[in-house]
């Protein structure tokens, strides 16, 4: 869809010059024509700027019906709680205890142990890089 089309169907049906646009928006009338005969894209914010020069919703800059389609029967999203870790079972108890015994460390010690935590991580991903042979 070219959308200067569309702006200028939409100022024609209003009996609305590009004078009248110029005014109501604060856009220049050579810009108001350049997006018009498709010279020019505009931005969001400009597009928002004639939907309210036109007094009309912005979707209908870009649908010629009443109301925008139906969207199709698309699956739910999964919310940040369903994909996070530690909300339910084993998983939650776990979580709960090591709250529970990180707000009795002090300053010093729980960054010691973060610390400590972020070495066996590292080690951890960095060993998985590798194939490590038991001894025999």
């Amino acid at each position: 869809m070219i959308i200067g089309k569309r702006l200028r169907e939409l100022r024609d049906e209003k009996k609305l010059s590009q004078g009248d646009i110029e005014k109501r928006t604060g856009l220049l009338r050579c810009y108001i024509s350049r997006v018009e005969n498709g010279h020019t894209i505009p931005a969001v914010e400009t597009l928002e700027k004639f939907a309210r020069a036109l007094e009309v919703p912005l979707y209908q800059l870009f649908y010629d019906l009443d109301e925008p389609p139906k969207l199709p029967n698309l699956p739910a999203r999964k919310t940040s709680a369903d994909v996070a870790c530690g909300n339910e079972g084993k998983d939650a108890r776990l979580l709960a205890q090591f709250s529970r015994l990180f707000s009795r460390l002090e300053n010093g010690d729980l960054a010691l142990v973060l610390f400590m935590a972020q070495v066996m991580a590292r080690r951890k991903t960095r060993d998985q890089g590798r194939r490590v042979l038991p001894k025999a």
